[in-house]
């Protein structure tokens, strides 16, 4: 199997974003656990992202450790956050045929 890790982040609680999603994304990395990490931001977790100035800084820390971010597109639009998570360096898609696959392949995914 190959070494890459997928976390859906559906979670907005601000203390488990940075203190379980955004930590162990970034250290995946730092420390080699995982080769690749990707994290899916869905639901309510787009808003958080989009419009909170704690989180952002931390958001970028990931990204610059090599930390992918998409985002669901139809979240992102009806919360109307798509133009600022763009903004943050996040890949704004359709992401439900993607979810799906990672489901059907059994890749290595953790949801929160």
């Amino acid at each position: 199997m190959e070494e890459k890790l997928y976390i859906l982040w559906t979670n907005d609680n601000l203390l488990t974003s940075k203190e379980m999603v955004l930590m162990y994304a970034k250290n995946s990395l730092v420390f080699d656990f995982w080769k690749e990490v990707t994290v899916i931001i869905w639901g309510a977790t787009a808003k958080l992202v989009a419009e909170n100035e704690e989180i952002q800084p931390i958001l970028k820390e990931c990204i610059d450790q090599g930390v992918k971010f998409i985002a669901c597109k139809a979240c992102a639009a009806h919360l109307n956050v798509e133009y600022k998570l763009e903004k943050l360096g996040v890949d704004v898609f359709y992401t439900g045929k993607y979810l799906t696959k990672l489901i059907k392949e059994k890749e290595n995914l953790i949801t929160i």
